[in-house]
């Protein structure tokens, strides 16, 4: 090829390379592609011109402009583990700066390097080794955050700062918009990340069970009770950090107690005669607003302004539309692997279809939809018709394709009916496993299972 073409394609050769960004003698960023800024959570304005420091605190390419050769470089940062690359940039044979590259951005990667890596990997192994023992329920990273908009960008930044404290978290947004995974995000990279994560859903606890699914008993505390004992969440989150879902539904009774914890950082197990010292991170999430609550005497204020230090609004998904392009190719490569599938994406009238949409039940919802839509399609591409709801239910129940609103609810209705029968049979009738495989709340399947007639 001649040199016309590849001077012609430099530009877009440079952004082909992970998290490559360039700075001066002085440490002054004069060149970042595409990639390196979204991995910074930033866009190139914030970077361009700018001390390296300021986009990158824990940047080793100061110390960098001191060598002559390149060379690898290691991080352990709140961006995670990775390898970079320095390679000194010379002009008429005067030093004028340094490069960086990325080689590995994902810890996981790391597990796939040869032995010459080995060395620096043997002491994070070794502690990992260790440490897996010790996780879990931790599913997600910020990378799990799909989307380029701006109200996007800003939560990934939030998140990343709020990350760095050890504050207690509120999550709010509507059902659907992907608290729990912002939860995850944070847990994974704060200082706690190699201690548990563990979550529970304050609408799932019986009011009787409540208490001691939290705060632990000592043995013979109450008829039924184990003999040995039992810790709770917050215990078996000691270190770490506990998630609570929907805190809105959490037992009036139970929030004293919770504000207790948070405040002298210690609990009381049933019948415990000592107190339990504990360091525990709280994350809690509510789909409803929390203030609202409070005015209404249903959820204690004190209670309200201690977890609500620090909140993060995860923002619905008809506010973020030019997010949805993003968010369906990668749930379709996920459900491609779950599926055995090999749907390549959503063409454009498809597309601008789903951005037409309110999607009430937001990305969850936007899931359910393309899943769906998947089982139908004919072709490696989903079109319009392949997401026709009403259709299909009918095909999967037989009824005939005639018109009308009672007869396209009792198709949904039969389908649902269908599918939740399916599933309880599948998990021999346990209510907690059918609920988290239908991707529901425990109570809301009861809820269903009571007005399709299941039992």
């Amino acid at each position: 090829m001649k040199k016309e073409y590849f001077e012609k394609h430099l530009e877009s050769f440079f952004e082909q390379i992970p998290g490559l960004v360039m700075i001066d003698m002085e440490g002054i960023v004069f060149y970042v592609n595409d990639q390196c800024a979204d991995y910074f959570q930033k866009s190139k304005a914030d970077i361009l011109n700018r001390h390296i420091t300021e986009s990158f605190p824990e940047t080793k390419m100061l110390e960098g402009l001191k060598s002559d050769k390149p060379g690898p470089v290691f991080y352990n940062s709140a961006l995670g583990i990775g390898i970079s690359m320095h390679v000194p940039l010379y002009a008429d044979g005067k030093k004028i700066g340094l490069a960086e590259y990325d080689v590995v951005q994902r810890s996981e990667l790391l597990y796939e390097f040869s032995d010459e890596y080995n060395r620096f990997l043997d002491q994070e192994l070794n502690n990992l080794t260790r440490d897996l023992t010790k996780l879990e329920g931790i599913k997600y990273s910020i990378n799990n955050l799909v989307g380029r908009s701006q109200v996007m960008l800003e939560l990934k930044q939030k998140i990343i700062t709020t990350a760095r404290s050890s504050s207690t978290v509120m999550i709010t947004g509507e059902t659907g918009t992907g608290k729990e995974l912002v939860a995850h995000a944070v847990h994974n990279l704060s200082n706690r990340r190699k201690e548990r994560f563990i979550k529970v859903n304050a609408s799932s606890f019986p009011k009787s069970l409540a208490e001691s699914e939290l705060f632990g008993y000592e043995s013979g505390s109450f008829t039924g009770a184990r003999s040995q004992g039992k810790k709770g969440k917050f215990e078996l989150a000691d270190k770490g950090t506990l998630f609570i879902d929907e805190i809105n539904q959490m037992p009036m009774q139970i929030q004293p107690k919770l504000l207790r914890v948070l405040q002298e950082k210690e609990l009381d197990r049933i019948g415990g005669e000592k107190p339990v010292p504990i360091d525990v991170r709280i994350i809690a999430a509510s789909n409803e607003d929390l203030k609202e609550l409070v005015k209404a005497g249903k959820f204690r204020k004190d209670l309200y302004y201690r977890l609500n230090v620090i909140e993060l609004e995860v923002p619905p998904l008809r506010e973020r539309t030019e997010d949805i392009g993003d968010i369906a190719q990668s749930i379709i490569e996920e459900l491609n692997v779950q599926m055995g599938r090999s749907i390549t994406g959503v063409d454009e009238k498809a597309l601008e279809m789903l951005k037409q949409r309110k999607w009430p039940g937001n990305v969850r919802e936007l899931r359910n939809s393309i899943e769906r839509a998947m089982n139908f399609a004919g072709e490696n591409m989903l079109h319009m018709e392949d997401f026709d709801t009403d259709r299909h239910v009918r095909e999967l129940t037989g009824l005939p394709l005639d018109k009308g609103d009672r007869l396209i609810d009792q198709a949904r209705n039969d389908a649902e009916r269908d599918i939740i029968k399916k599933v309880l049979v599948h998990f021999n009738n346990n209510k907690s496993k059918a609920a988290e495989y239908l991707g529901i709340a425990r109570p809301l399947l009861y809820q269903k299972m009571k007005r399709l007639g299941i039992k």
